[in-house]
């Protein structure tokens, strides 16, 4: 909190509703479905908006729309996750799981998953032919770059059914497939704007 005084107020009103969110959350919040997957999705955003303002820079919506569609994807993922997880090992002493599985089922998270996907795919692509980003970039061609981001959440959703993955987005990022979309993207997207 210190820190994000020294940087700004903005900065550090942002770090104090994060923390009072995450106090929430880790009292009562993460046991009431669906709200649970969203206040963590906040709690990115919050943080791609402190550390838009402490550089100084003004969050484009397009990074914020982009930005909180691929977290409620990966949120929505990890409770699928957790339920495969718990359907394949057969626990039912749900005192040792999280306790708001009880009321998520897997017809309904897969629907959010679903729905968090292709909005994540479709605010992407949006962003590639807007105006405001063919402007600043000076090029139409970042729409070059979408068959890469669709084929990483496609795979990603494999990876969940076929693979047992998606409980941590950071360790299954060393899917093969993941990074070479992800490098495929990079040199794209480099390539674009050179």
């Amino acid at each position: 909190m210190m820190l994000g005084a020294l940087v700004n107020a903005w900065v550090l009103g942002l770090l104090v509703i994060y923390a009072l969110i995450n106090v929430a959350y880790s009292i009562r919040l993460k046991h009431v479905v669906v709200l649970d997957v969203f206040i963590i999705s906040a709690g990115f955003m919050l943080r791609i908006l402190a550390g838009t303002s402490g550089l100084g820079i003004d969050p484009s919506s397009w990074l914020l729309l982009c930005g909180f569609m691929l977290t409620l994807f990966l949120g929505f993922t990890k409770r699928r996750s957790e339920l495969l997880t718990l359907e394949q090992s057969g626990v039912h002493d749900r005192a040792l799981t999280r306790q708001v599985l009880d009321d998520y089922s897997p017809i309904v998270i897969e629907q959010f998953m679903a729905i968090s996907a292709a909005c994540t795919i479709l605010a992407y692509g949006l962003y590639t032919v807007s105006e405001d980003t063919v402007v600043r970039h000076g090029t139409d061609d970042l729409i070059y770059s979408l068959p890469f981001v669709v084929y990483g959440v496609f795979r990603y959703i494999y990876l969940l059914h076929r693979k047992g993955k998606g409980g941590d987005a950071a360790r299954d990022l060393s899917d093969p497939h993941i990074l070479t979309a992800l490098l495929g993207w990079f040199i794209t997207v480099i390539l674009v704007l050179s």
